[in-house]
């Protein structure tokens, strides 16, 4: 008889079947079908199969659940997923997200949890490190050496306003302003510096 998971992909079930002792955990046919069903249409369908045949039977159930809360967390908070959520203090979402699935129900990106999780990691980065985000002077002018020049067109002088110019020629580009080259470097005072790329 067919295991659930190979019943929701329609494919043929064995005695070596790599789902069925994936299910093991999952305590309902219908919810084992909708895991794997979900998990099919996150992954793919040959690569669910072939993330489950790469480890031993033993720990096939551990990796299906872990690919299932990446997968929810994946889809509820899309730039982080469910290390994110964890990170963030909103497990309970990742965890309602797979209660959601096992029961049938689809699952949509939640617009606030991006946000809250990416201005926590933008007051991570420099508090209390004593580091400054500073200018490089020099850069794109007469402090370039000739080898350089061949390398890296936008460090020689007057290379940023060439490759402004021929982009500009094909429509819009992505250099139409000035940036300013910084470095992270560290000085002596806890004052934080806004990063200007666009002077």
């Amino acid at each position: 008889m067919s295991c659930n998971g190979c019943r929701v992909l329609r494919k043929g079930c064995g005695e070596n079947c790599v789902l069925r002792s994936s299910l093991n955990w999952i305590p309902t046919p219908q919810a084992q079908g909708n895991a794997t069903l979900f998990l099919a249409k996150f992954f793919g369908r040959s690569d669910l199969l072939s993330f489950i045949s790469a480890v031993p039977e033993s720990q096939r159930p551990a990796l299906f659940q872990s690919l299932l809360y990446e997968a929810c967390g994946r889809t509820v908070n899309p730039v982080n997923g469910a290390v994110g959520l964890l990170w963030s203090g909103n497990w309970r979402l990742c965890e309602a997200a797979v209660e959601t699935v096992l029961a049938g129900g689809s699952l949509h990106p939640l617009p606030g949890i991006a946000a809250v999780a990416d201005e926590s990691a933008d007051s991570f980065s420099a508090v209390g490190s004593g580091r400054q985000l500073r200018p490089i002077s020099g850069v794109g002018s007469e402090n370039c050496r000739s080898s350089d020049q061949h390398r890296f067109p936008l460090l020689t002088p007057g290379g940023s306003e060439r490759r402004v110019s021929k982009l500009a020629t094909g429509g819009t580009s992505f250099f139409g302003e000035e940036s300013e080259t910084t470095t992270f470097e560290s000085s002596g005072g806890d004052r934080k510096k806004l990063l200007n790329l666009f002077v």
